[in-house]
């Protein structure tokens, strides 16, 4: 089976974009709209291979949630990529001291994107 992927975006057009992308190469992708729903996701999951977060979201922002994430056990090493248009050094070492792996900034071109992903899931 696939490695699991949640997709934390509020743009439905981003969210799409991504899950095209990934599973193409066999990921598995689940999407939510805001932290506040990938939350609710990740209560109904034993377990994501990554997560991929937006910052600027409504409800619950992207540092916020990968707070949230890093404080459940399940996922205390499960790697997350902040997926912004965000390429401010301090946003950066924000997301970095919440417990962010890493910084992808959109828009990003597919065949690195997948490299990417598919290095920090090996």
């Amino acid at each position: 089976m696939g490695k699991k992927v949640l997709s934390v975006d509020d743009s439905s057009t981003m969210r799409q974009i991504i899950k095209s992308c990934l599973e193409k190469e066999g990921y598995t992708v689940t999407e939510a709209a805001d932290g506040l729903d990938g939350l609710e996701k990740v209560k109904t999951e034993e377990a994501y291979d990554l997560f991929l977060v937006d910052v600027n979201m409504p409800n619950m922002d992207g540092i916020s949630f990968v707070k949230e994430i890093r404080k459940d056990n399940r996922f205390s090493s499960t790697p997350i990529l902040m997926l912004t248009t965000e390429s401010l050094s301090e946003k950066k070492t924000e997301g970095a001291a919440a417990g962010a792996t890493g910084w992808i900034v959109k828009p990003f071109n597919p065949d690195d994107f997948v490299k990417t992903i598919n290095r920090v899931t090996a």
